[in-house]
């Protein structure tokens, strides 16, 4: 992959977040009320307590807005518009006509082989369910390939999750025994070539918060305090 296929991939990536991610985001934030909580009263005071060394309820709203707005919201919104960005990486790439159930196709920069690629958001993100349809999906590609006598081989179907590190998980494992799986850097590197690219990208999705003056902490604060004037106005959790 040229270095304008890697740029525009990145360019891509910063739309994905501008246009998705980010007012997704925003608009959840903005949205969240008490009620939306799913509060823990043996836990709530204790964790206010140990993030802010009491329990008042500005306090008690921190608790439960840090998580919420910088953990499941944000992963959730991008676990579930993905395939957005995926449809745009398989035309940079260059792929042109894909084979059913393959999200991907691309020339492999380590080996210059043509691989037919499944893409999934993260270590996390498959179930027992997703691992039958992978499979049979790249079962059947295999049939299709000696029918039409076509060079494909084990190796050519893979599994690429867009990050991630360190040991696969018992899902993912399962696919890696007849298939490879390439994780994080690794699938980038496939992809692109570079070694350096995944922390680039990463950096990317960053940037973009910086060039649109998005001021995240001013948000987070305010939806703090309202939910704290709830938390008072029904004499605390």
């Amino acid at each position: 992959m040229d270095e304008k296929q890697k740029q525009l991939i990145i360019e891509s990536g910063k739309d994905y977040f501008r246009t998705i991610i980010i007012p997704k985001h925003i608009n959840n934030l903005s949205r969240l009320r008490l009620r939306d909580f799913n509060v823990n009263p043996f836990l709530i005071n204790y964790l206010a307590a140990f993030l802010c060394g009491n329990t008042e309820p500005i306090s008690l709203a921190k608790a439960l807005v840090y998580p919420r707005v910088l953990g499941t919201s944000v992963n959730t919104s991008f676990g579930q518009n993905i395939q957005n960005w995926i449809a745009q990486i398989n035309q940079i790439a260059g792929a042109g006509s894909l084979l059913p159930g393959m999200d991907i196709e691309f020339i492999d920069a380590l080996d210059g082989r043509r691989k037919y690629c499944q893409c999934k958001a993260g270590p996390q993100t498959i179930n027992h369910d997703d691992v039958d349809t992978i499979l049979g999906h790249f079962k059947t590609l295999i049939n299709t390939a000696r029918v039409n006598r076509l060079a494909v081989n084990l190796e050519d179907l893979i599994v690429g999750v867009l990050y991630g590190e360190g040991e696969l998980t018992p899902f993912y494992k399962t696919i890696n025994t007849t298939y490879p799986v390439y994780q994080g850097a690794e699938f980038w590197m496939h992809l692109t070539g570079d070694e350096h690219f995944y922390m680039a990208l990463a950096r990317a999705f960053g940037q973009v918060v910086e060039e649109d003056n998005i001021d995240g902490s001013s948000l987070i604060r305010a939806k703090t305090e309202d939910i704290a004037r709830e938390i008072e106005n029904r004499g605390g959790l």
